[in-house]
């Protein structure tokens, strides 16, 4: 894998920053699971950040510790809502890489709250 995203591919949770409409970027560690040239993350229907990502497809994400410390630098890209075959493509990924927490627990917390779980793909700026 050479894409710059290759970086990211064992990297079990990621910063994401995603922008406020005046521009203020708020950060959020979140999982993620890469495939080529494009990665996955999940998140739900009721949370902040997919407010803002609908708002606004910028991102910047940056390797982390669980608690969202960076640990490396960041890069710019963009998210796109996915759905039908593509959102059960990404929660495969995701749960293939994550297997308790994706595989099992997060589907079963938001189908208990009675979320509305969303995948999204990031793809990086051109440099």
């Amino acid at each position: 894998m050479t894409t710059r995203l290759a970086r990211f591919t064992d990297q079990k949770t990621i910063l994401l920053k995603t922008f406020k409409r005046d521009g203020t970027p708020i950060g959020t560690p979140v999982n993620i699971a890469v495939e080529g040239d494009h990665a996955y993350i999940r998140t739900y229907d009721a949370a902040w950040k997919a407010k803002r990502m609908r708002n606004d497809p910028r991102v910047e994400i940056t390797p982390s510790t669980f608690r969202g410390i960076p640990t490396g630098e960041p890069v710019s890209g963009r998210v796109r809502l996915l759905d039908g075959d593509e959102a059960r493509h990404a929660a495969d990924r995701l749960a293939a890489k994550h297997r308790l927490l994706h595989g099992f627990l997060v589907p079963l917390f938001h189908r208990l709250k009675k979320y509305k779980t969303l995948h999204y793909e990031v793809r990086l700026d051109a440099e």
